[in-house]
């Protein structure tokens, strides 16, 4: 079989080999449950802490600060349902964006089916907010401000720092869900006045499975789930304690390489950028300059994003669409929707997300099948026979 080009590491990353060194005394030998006190559960319990404690120094937070759970989407649902259910009595408005991901998108919605109210800032083209807008759509029963590090879609980034800054002086708790940022840029809750902060361990080489959530000391939220005293009674049952080691030993490792793999990782992406621009009609989505060091995404008109996709898996690589196809939807993206794409160009979404086991070869691949691809489609489409007419009228 042909070498696989896998360039999805946005939708997972493979398992660092030294995390999975890390975890397997955790599935074989060290089975001890944490919660018991004699030997084996005591080391158990101690790698927790130790893990705990790689956690917070990634991102700048006090390991007491750090709750494990089993995924971004359960950070995420935690911090949004509990500060509601915490701050309610104040005010039921929260304020997020138009293209936050599904965890944060339909958990608002279902605050705003029990009597929420919650504003949705636009983005502009490059996916990126007015904070103007932000500062303006505060008001007195404002209780979260929730907005993304970056996209998970075009891989813009937000300006985290300055959204700190505003919703610190109005007073305001601040989210963000970091599960694509997270050991990808660098982050410092206390820098960045963060209060609460979403990471997964899949994105950064670590196992599926496993997530965390920084919950800022003073923030007393309320339990995520019942049942036991584990992680400080705030999330009840029996730790994931190789996953948790996991986790905690891929992002200690991606943030002590994380000024290498930016720059080759960015440099790939850029040559991938400037290659699939030369396509006719293709344009790159999300910032210019603030986006994530490994994600590029473009639309293409008159082709469809799924047959992409498939097309591209026939060749040997791996990416993906912001097209819903193929989750029975036949609506575009929500993202692409949002920074002002027409509804017939969003479908023709690809994403391209790079890691630092991508190389050189690979780009040359891709760029050597993804315009072939392109042309099949676009020769097949009667859109696009339409579409050259125009040029030519």
């Amino acid at each position: 079989m042909s070498k696989i080009i896998y360039a999805d590491n946005a939708a997972t990353t493979s398992l660092s080999k030294h995390a999975y060194e890390a975890m397997t005394p955790y599935l074989i030998s060290e089975y001890g449950n944490p919660s018991s006190i004699y030997s084996v559960g005591r080391t158990a319990k101690k790698a927790i802490e130790s893990a705990r404690g790689k956690v917070a120094s990634a991102i700048g937070a006090k390991p007491e600060e750090i709750y494990f759970t089993a995924c971004g989407t359960e950070s995420d649902n935690w911090a949004i349902k509990s500060v509601a259910e915490l701050k309610k009595s104040k005010g039921k408005h929260i304020i997020s964006t138009a293209i936050e991901h599904h965890a944060v998108v339909h958990t608002l919605q279902k605050l705003e089916k029990q009597g929420f109210d919650v504003t949705y800032l636009g983005v502009n083209e490059n996916g990126n907010i007015s904070l103007d807008e932000l500062r303006a759509a505060i008001r007195p029963d404002t209780i979260l401000i929730t907005i993304m590090t970056a996209n998970n879609e075009i891989g813009t980034i937000m300006p985290i720092a300055e959204i700190g800054d505003i919703a610190r002086e109005a007073g305001v708790l601040f989210h963000t869900d970091a599960v694509q940022a997270a050991g990808h840029i660098p982050l410092n809750v206390v820098d960045m006045k963060i209060d609460l902060l979403s990471l997964s361990g899949h994105k950064f080489k670590g196992p599926k499975g496993t997530g965390a959530l920084y919950i800022k000391k003073g923030v007393r939220l309320p339990s995520n789930m019942q049942g036991g005293a584990q992680e400080r009674g705030l999330r009840s049952g029996t730790e994931n304690v190789a996953g948790i080691v996991g986790l905690a030993t891929a992002l200690e490792e991606s943030v002590s390489n994380m000024q290498e793999n930016m720059k080759k990782v960015t440099a790939l992406r850029d040559r991938l950028i400037d290659g699939i621009l030369k396509i006719p009609y293709t344009r790159l989505t999300g910032d210019l300059v603030n986006r994530l060091p490994g994600t590029a995404s473009f639309v293409f008109e008159c082709v469809e994003g799924e047959s992409m996709v498939l097309l591209l898996d026939q060749n040997g690589i791996c990416a993906s669409s912001g097209s819903a196809c193929s989750s029975g939807s036949l609506d575009p993206s929500h993202v692409l929707m949002a920074i002002g794409l027409p509804h017939e160009v969003a479908h023709g979404s690809l994403r391209l997300s790079l890691g630092e086991d991508n190389s050189e070869e690979d780009i040359d691949i891709i760029l050597e099948k993804l315009p072939q691809i392109i042309s099949r489609l676009r020769d097949m489409s009667p859109l696009w026979e339409e579409r050259i007419s125009e040029e030519k009228i």
